[in-house]
């Protein structure tokens, strides 16, 4: 028997065996170390007979489990990166073992494409967004931005009459953007836009991100009517700045551009009355992006379009399997092949579905109020340690400092990291070197803050 058919009869053991060793790293996630320490022989041989499940699983532990970092983990700082809620552990075992291609919501094959509706619903209930969005599971904020960048490109296209999906991009497209994500600028130079023709626009003065309104339409009235694409921000990635939606929507009335909003992590503002006004507006938008591995906290490659549903027609023209006849009308008959870049996508939508119905709307709250309040506790302690400073005011859940002794900084972060208790990344803000810390996981608590906080005093005392 070979070991594909004795892995079959053993699969409650195999099963079992990962769940034991899924619920072992679970259980010890706050001890295990931020930072890789061990590098993994990677002189593997390839076998001809291979090892079996279990014979393999062996060898990861040996070889490579060591190592695996506690990114999912309280005190992973440095990239704005979730966890994974227990509901949506469930939910992502789940996707793997029914292994759906989620395409088709007419019933014709599966219908994970139904639960994907359901979730998205769910998701604009989240954010307080009306019905009138379309949207659907991708990978990540760069593939949600291309997604809604691309429709907008067919936008563009439909002011002068041209069709750009079929005959390319024939003439310069104008985007105008303050401080964009490197993901939406990655999606420029992916469609033939080009991620060096952005019309810059100028901050607000006073420590902003934010873009100047004023500025704005100086740049707008300079176009002469050209129609063009606006790239805003909920959430810029140092200090968590947010556009002013209520006065683009305004300028909405009188000049003609695509709308899009990147709200990879600062949508989530919406889940608390604290902190949703910072969004206020953005259900006027015509796309939006929304990262799920953030503070939905989801396995890792999970995000959401949300496009107007007026705009479905121009989406589907941008990314239809145009030869592929079998699939009939692709409004008539939806599916997913034919309004998104990926044509093989499983039920990613399961993981958020969980969570989102296991939690609700009180439990997202909970988890972004308390994030926002251990950005708080954390910056308290860097305004009251003469060693830091404050690079920015803390907005929302992600704190921006340095040490006032620049030449330390680089030693500094990296003995910090070197200590495995927490991980943190540099950064540039406003050209001064500095640091970065973001609070997005479900598991972060006040206890970790101090567990930071004696690593670096303890650094400080050694610099």
């Amino acid at each position: 028997m070979n070991h594909l058919d004795k892995d079959l009869v053993r699969l409650d053991e195999i099963l079992n065996q990962v769940q034991k060793q899924s619920s072992g790293y679970l259980s010890q996630l706050h001890n295990r170390p931020t930072t890789g320490k061990i590098n993994p022989d990677l002189t593997v041989t390839f076998s001809d007979e291979g090892l079996g499940t279990l014979g393999a699983l062996q060898y990861f532990n040996e070889h490579f489990e060591p190592a695996i970092v506690a990114s999912s983990g309280p005190r992973y700082w440095g990239f704005v990166t979730g966890g994974t809620t227990p509901a949506a552990i469930a939910g992502d075992w789940l996707a793997s073992v029914y292994d759906q291609n989620t395409q088709s919501a007419n019933g014709n094959g599966d219908i994970s494409a139904t639960i994907e509706f359901e979730t998205i619903k769910l998701l604009l209930s989240l954010f307080n967004l009306p019905e009138g969005f379309f949207g659907g599971f991708v990978t990540g904020a760069t593939v949600s931005n291309f997604t809604c960048l691309g429709t907008a490109r067919q936008w563009i296209g439909k002011q002068s009459g041209r069709d750009f999906a079929k005959d390319g991009v024939s003439g310069l497209i104008k985007v105008l953007a303050a401080t964009p994500h490197s993901s939406a600028i990655k999606s420029l130079a992916m469609l033939g836009i080009g991620s060096n023709n952005i019309v810059k626009i100028n901050v607000m003065t006073g420590n902003r991100e934010a873009l100047d309104i004023v500025d704005l339409e100086s740049k707008i009235i300079a176009l002469n009517g050209e129609p063009f694409i606006l790239i805003s921000s909920a959430g810029t990635v140092n200090t968590v700045d947010f556009d002013d939606f209520l006065a683009i929507q305004k300028l909405r009335e009188r000049y003609n551009f695509w709308w899009h909003i990147d709200a990879a992590f600062g949508g989530f503002a919406a889940c608390s009355p604290k902190y949703q006004h910072l969004v206020a507006g953005w259900e006027q938008a015509d796309s939006i992006t929304i990262d799920c591995h953030k503070w939905l906290n989801v396995p890792y490659e999970s995000a959401v379009f949300f496009l107007k549903e007026k705009h479905k027609r121009l989406q589907m023209e941008t990314f239809q399997n145009a030869n592929a006849a079998y699939l009939g009308d692709p409004l008539e008959n939806f599916n997913y092949l034919n309004f998104l870049p990926e044509n093989s996508r499983r039920l990613k939508a399961l993981p958020a579905w969980f969570s989102l119905m296991s939690y609700g709307k009180s439990g997202y709250r909970q988890i972004v109020e308390s994030n926002v309040d251990h950005a708080l506790l954390f910056a308290e302690f860097i305004e009251s340690n003469e060693a830091f400073e404050m690079l920015a005011p803390v907005r929302l859940n992600t704190v921006c400092f340095s040490l006032k002794d620049k030449n330390n900084l680089d030693e500094f972060l990296h003995r910090l990291n070197a200590t495995g208790k927490v991980f943190l990344t540099a950064t540039m803000y406003n050209g001064v070197k500095g640091i970065r810390a973001a609070f997005v996981n479900w598991r972060t608590s006040a206890a970790d803050i101090q567990i930071a906080t004696v690593e670096m005093n303890k650094i400080l005392t050694e610099l």
